[in-house]
C-alpha cells in the first residue's frame, strides 16, 4: 500500500509558533521532487513538543497542502493507547491515508501489551496503520513475531523498521509476507533493504535531497542497481552528519542554511554546536548545496 521515497517532514517554527506558510511551500517543494508521501508530526516533526492543538492543524495543513497528489501518513503515535486513538481518530476525520505510530515509549510495555495496544485502536479507527519501531528512542523492540501477529489486522498494513538490525528486517519481512510493507527508518539501511525486499524508507534525508532518495528507491525498481549504488554512497556522507547530533537538530540546521525554514527548534532540542555546525555546512558544501 505504501512503499518508495517518503519524506519524514519537519514542522518550521517563527517565533516559538508553528510556520504555516513555510511547511506549505516544504510540502510542494518534496511533490514536485518525486517524493511519494509525507509524514507530518513524527519524530523529525517535533512531535513530541507540538501541543494537541498544534499536532491537529499540522496534519491538517499537510493533508490540505498534499491534495492527494500523494498518500499523507500522519503520526499520530503516545506511549498512552487512549491518546495514540485520539490523535488517529483525528487523522483519519481530517482525511489522511495512513497513520504512523511509534511504539509506546517510556512505560516499556509488554510484547503482548504492544500487541493489545495496536489491535485497539486498528480494531476503532479503519485507517491504515504502519507502526513505528525504533527501540533506541522508545526502549522496546517490538519483535518480529508480534508483527507477524500485528500484520493479520486488517488495516495493519506495514511497519517503519528502525531497530538498526538488517537480520531483524529480514525476518520481518519472512514472517508477514509480501503484501506488509516493511519501510525502512534508517536512511543508510534503504538500499540494503530494498535488496532484501523492503518497500521503501520514511527518510530524513529527503528533508535536503528528496530527488536523489526518490531517484534511488526508483532506479533499484528500475533494475539498475549500479545507479542506486552509486546514489547510495553518494547521499552516505550527508546521512551520517544528519545524525551527528539528536535528529531532527541537524536536519533543520541544514534546512535553515539552505533559506527553507527559520533555525527553530524547541527545548529540550536546541541548536548544534559550532563544532557539529561547521562539519555540517562542509559537507553540505562538498554535495552542492551551499555556497
Amino acid at each position: 500500500m505504501f512503499g518508495g521515497a517518503i519524506v519524514a517532514i519537519v514542522t518550521p517554527f517563527r517565533n516559538g509558533k508553528v510556520d504555516e506558510q513555510a511547511l506549505r511551500k516544504l510540502i510542494e517543494e518534496q511533490i514536485a521532487a518525486g517524493t511519494d508521501g509525507i509524514v507530518p508530526c513524527g519524530t523529525t516533526g517535533e512531535s513530541t513538543t507540538l501541543s494537541h492543538e498544534e499536532h491537529d492543524r499540522v496534519i491538517e495543513i499537510t493533508i490540505d497542502a498534499a491534495r492527494k497528489r500523494v498518500p499523507v501518513i500522519a503520526g499520530t503515535g503516545s506511549n498512552s493507547t487512549a491518546e495514540a486513538l485520539r490523535l488517529t481518530r483525528h487523522a483519519w476525520e481530517a482525511g489522511a491515508d495512513g497513520a504512523l505510530l511509534v511504539c509506546p515509549y517510556y512505560n516499556r510495555p509488554t510484547q503482548e501489551g504492544l500487541y493489545q495496544h495496536y489491535r485497539t485502536i486498528a480494531e476503532e479507527v479503519p485507517i491504515p496503520i504502519i507502526i513505528y519501531n525504533i527501540p533506541g528512542r522508545t526502549g522496546t523492540n517490538l519483535l518480529p513475531e508480534t508483527l507477524a501477529k500485528l500484520a493479520k489486522i486488517k488495516n495493519i498494513v506495514g511497519v517503519k523498521e528502525a531497530s538498526g538490525s538488517l537480520k531483524q528486517m529480514s525476518d520481518v519481512i519472512q514472517l508477514c509476507g509480501s503484501d506488509f510493507d516493511v519501510l525502512s527508518g534508517d536512511d543508510i539501511f534503504t538500499l540494503p533493504l530494498l535488496a532484501i525486499g523492503g518497500k521503501g524508507v520514511i527518510s530524513v534525508i529527503s528533508n535536503i535531497v528528496p530527488a536523489d532518495m526518490a531517484e534511488m528507491v526508483d532506479v533499484f525498481a528500475a533494475g539498475d542497481l549500479e545507479q542506486a549504488r552509486a546514489l547510495h554512497y553518494r547521499m552516505a556522507p550527508l546521512i551520517d552528519v544528519l545524525f551527528i547530533e539528536t535528529n531532527p537538530i541537524p536536519v533543520k540546521a541544514a534546512l535553515a542554511m539552505m533559506g527553507k525554514i527559520e533555525y527553530e527548534l524547541r527545548l529540550p532540542l536546541c541548536r548544534m554546536s559550532e563544532k557539529n555546525e561547521g562539519a555540517l555546512k562542509k559537507v553540505m558544501q562538498d554535495y552542492g548545496l551551499i555556497g
